[in-house]
């Protein structure tokens, strides 16, 4: 028996469309720039909440190195992190996909895309659902800020992976 496929386009990650899921960390808002070191540096302040204090958490600071899966991709889990969020922004020159879906009970109807260019970092709120890191045009590595501490902080959907990631 066939499984029906469901391809999804994905969006331009920008603040507006992503702000139910988290932040987006970049350097596209003129408000947040403060110039210090007398004007030789360019401060974009405060660009994400994070939010580890759950049962004692502290941040932790990783880096991830992904590697690019076969195209098109079937989304066949989500995760998400119910005692903090947690940040990635990449260290290199390549684009990403950024798969999310709202807090709360998993509904894979509400699963949004969107790609992200490597000058761009999302910050996932507590509990918001999201794909691992999905990089594109090679292997990347992104620095990751999220919540160690106390307590099972990541939970696992399996999906049939019957929705596919348009080819980006």
């Amino acid at each position: 028996m066939n499984k029906s496929i469901n391809t999804i386009i994905p969006k331009t990650l920008i603040n507006q469309a992503f702000s139910a899921f988290g932040d987006v960390i970049d350097t596209s808002n003129d408000e947040k720039k403060i110039e210090i070191n007398d004007g030789f540096t360019q401060r974009y302040h405060d660009l994400a909440k994070v939010d580890v204090s759950d049962n004692q958490g502290q941040p932790l600071i990783n880096i991830f190195r992904s590697t690019p899966l076969a195209q098109p991709i079937a989304i066949k889990m989500m995760e998400r992190h119910p005692h903090g969020s947690q940040a990635f922004i990449p260290l290199g020159n390549n684009p990403y996909l950024v798969v999310v879906a709202p807090a709360g009970d998993f509904d894979v109807n509400k699963i949004e895309i969107f790609i992200a260019s490597s000058d761009q970092g999302v910050n996932y709120h507590k509990g918001t659902w999201h794909h691992f890191c999905l990089a594109l045009g090679g292997e990347s590595d992104f620095l990751v800020v999220d919540r160690g501490g106390k307590g099972d902080n990541c939970d696992v959907v399996t999906l049939d992976g019957s929705l596919v990631i348009a080819k980006s």
